[in-house]
């Protein structure tokens, strides 16, 4: 079984599937993790971003390995680092990128190919399980999303985080390679007033029936 769970930055996707996936015994891939991680590696290589076709050819040296929801690139556990400001600034520019869509792409299907698996990302139903057994789309006023995310740092400003999401909405929903929408078939949950174990029952519930 598939379940898919998209959504804007800070909806609380990765939150939510980590817990049903707990729940129901699947396995949960974070995609936006896998993202992360080669947005990662271009950082600490070059200290910057260079142009695409730089990032291109880096995905010839990354090796991605996810165990136990823990996070590897080449062999080194980067589950924090990943989560870095500077990462979360540079990773909807290189998940924007055909040659990485793809390449990672084929990577979450290979992983959910004989697995009971549930997926969060921006384009899982659209792109990469468009056949998923069932769909969501998690989403929350931006400035719902900017309190979670001011709360897991201490380094922006309340104001600046709330820009920052503007920004990365207009840019995953309006960029040219699967860009964020929600499918006509999708569950939409709105979890702006709503605890975790709350968003998890109605995600539970439909899968269920």
């Amino acid at each position: 079984m598939i379940i898919a769970i998209d959504g804007p930055a800070g909806s609380g996707k990765s939150t939510i599937a980590k817990k049903v996936a707990e729940q129901l015994e699947f396995t949960f891939l974070d995609t936006g993790a896998m993202y992360r991680m080669v947005t990662l590696y271009n950082l600490v290589d070059s200290q910057k971003l260079e142009d695409e076709q730089t990032i291109i050819q880096s995905l010839n040296k990354i090796n991605i390995k996810v165990v136990k929801n823990h996070f590897y690139l080449n062999n080194q556990l980067v589950d924090k680092e990943i989560r870095m400001d500077k990462v979360s600034r540079n990773v909807s520019y290189v998940a924007a990128i055909k040659e990485v869509r793809n390449y990672l792409v084929s990577l979450q299907r290979e992983i959910a190919k004989n697995n009971n698996c549930i997926l969060d990302g921006r384009d899982i139903a659209s792109v990469v399980f468009p056949n998923a057994d069932y769909k969501f789309y998690l989403n929350a006023s931006i400035t719902e999303r900017a309190n979670r995310r001011f709360k897991e740092q201490d380094k922006q400003s309340l104001e600046e985080i709330k820009q920052d999401i503007k920004n990365r909405d207009m840019y995953d929903m309006t960029r040219k390679e699967s860009p964020l929408i929600k499918v006509a078939d999708a569950v939409e949950i709105d979890t702006s007033n709503l605890s975790i174990n709350q968003v998890c029952k109605l995600i539970l519930a439909e899968v269920k029936k």
